[in-house]
């Protein structure tokens, strides 16, 4: 187990970047899997082993979204300056993925509920507990949705947060599984038509996961974070994932992979303020980070376009012509996601967002470093599917 030293040093958390593309894997490899674009049963069995789970990549985006958010934040920072900063980081690409999913739709003449679009368009939609509009056209932006509210949110909880006491924020980390789990017998007081959004698309219930990584940032910013190191926690998730996949009943899997999650995260935060190599801060890993926003927000409405126009959609593609259509796919939606961060992403944030002023270097141990914020990514589509005990939109 390891102490975090004050983090005086690192002033990027590169292998954070890296992590969300491990994020972003997992959820397009889960709707590989619910879409049914692999057809060869033991094919199909492998890909559903391998990211049956993979829904809780949205979990690990909303923790690692707190996390980093407060590790950059500066202290004095204007609420609106803030807010401008972040709209200006996730609003450009849902816009253009928008504007996609609504020509799409209308080529293949699919209705389109106009209150449902503005709620879209707006990013409210995850408020909506109504079919039809928590997944309307760009199906994937509901977590930008709960990203934004988490925005809005964080400016007036900060204060509390640098003044709160160590125990306070332990309890805040240990309480979210706790939480996650007391939702499967909390939710039988909601109607059963509003379940799956009270569990899984209602903005403030997925706070949790934001503020479990505010609290663990504010402990690693301290140097009172206590967690094992990069290689202990890695070990532990996968013995987690693979436990979780095998025989861990639904109810609970959510909260272990949260835990999980975490460690995983809060060490390679540590392992970067100390100096240290790590296999997610690699050029590479940070590029493929960079993009995983845009990938995010493209992969589920290409493939589903695409399998739609081919004929394919509903039935897959037998034998290994559905691997090689998958490895299409990542390869197509990255080239997408590429152009998507370069040509949109990158120039509106300079363009939209306010400059940031040099801060002055510290005569003592300082607070929080600067690091770029995560984007958030989540799953979709249009109509749920039951799967692995929990339903999935894709």
């Amino acid at each position: 187990m390891t102490s975090s030293p004050a983090a005086t040093r690192a002033t990027r958390l590169p292998s954070l970047t890296g992590l969300r593309w491990i994020a972003a894997l997992l959820v397009f490899g889960f709707h590989v899997g619910t879409m049914g674009i692999v057809a060869e049963p033991d094919l199909r069995t492998v890909v559903n082993k391998a990211f049956s789970l993979g829904l809780s990549g949205v979990e690990f985006f909303f923790i690692l979204s707190g996390f980093v958010l407060v590790w950059s934040y500066r202290d004095g920072e204007p609420r609106r300056t803030f807010l401008r900063r972040r709209v200006a980081k996730i609003y450009p690409n849902h816009l253009v993925t928008f504007v996609a999913a609504l020509a799409v739709a209308f080529w293949f003449a699919d209705p389109v509920a106009p209150w449902a679009a503005i709620g879209n368009l707006f990013l409210v939609q995850a408020w909506i507990p109504l079919d039809g509009y928590f997944y309307s056209v760009n199906n994937v932006s509901w977590s930008l949705s709960c990203e934004l509210a988490f925005y809005l949110c964080l400016p007036l909880v900060l204060p509390w947060l640098r003044r709160a006491r160590t125990g306070a924020l332990w309890a805040v980390v240990v309480a979210v599984p706790l939480f996650i789990l007391a939702l499967w017998p909390a939710q039988l007081l909601v109607p059963e038509e509003s379940r799956w959004w009270f569990t899984q698309i209602f903005p403030v219930t997925r706070s949790a996961e934001f503020w479990m990584g505010v609290a663990a940032a504010e402990l690693l910013r301290r140097g009172r974070w206590r967690g094992p190191n990069l290689t202990v926690a890695s070990l532990l998730f996968v013995a987690t994932w693979v436990v979780a996949a095998l025989w861990i009943r639904a109810e609970f899997w959510a909260a272990l992979l949260a835990a999980a999650y975490l460690l995983v995260i809060a060490a390679a935060a540590d392992a970067d303020v100390r100096g240290r190599r790590t296999p997610w801060r690699s050029r590479p890993m940070v590029w493929l980070g960079e993009v995983s926003f845009a990938f995010y927000l493209v992969h589920v409405l290409v493939m589903k376009t695409l399998l739609r126009l081919t004929g394919d959609w509903g039935t897959g593609l037998p034998g290994w012509w559905g691997p090689l259509v998958v490895l299409v796919f990542l390869l197509l939606n990255l080239l997408l996601a590429a152009a998507l961060h370069r040509w949109v992403e990158m120039p509106l944030m300079r363009r939209l967002g306010p400059a940031r002023r040099a801060r002055p270097a510290p005569a003592t141990a300082a607070p929080a470093p600067s690091v770029p914020a995560p984007r958030a990514a989540p799953e979709t589509a249009a109509r749920p599917v039951e799967y692995a005990g929990r339903r999935d939109p894709g």
